[in-house]
């Protein structure tokens, strides 16, 4: 789930853990939806060791 350009709410965030979300971050940067995906999936590469 992609959250507002604000970010959610505590109460957001108890419901999509209710829900059975996992909460993830990529830190406090604010990305478009367009690049956090990407920076997501580089992140995720690295931890896997596949950018060497």
């Amino acid at each position: 789930m992609v959250g507002p350009e604000g970010g959610f709410n505590r109460a957001e965030v108890t419901q999509a853990k209710a829900a059975g979300f996992v909460p993830a971050s990529l830190g406090s940067r604010i990305l478009r939806t367009e690049t956090a995906a990407l920076a997501a999936l580089a992140l995720i590469q690295y931890e896997l060791g596949d950018l060497k």
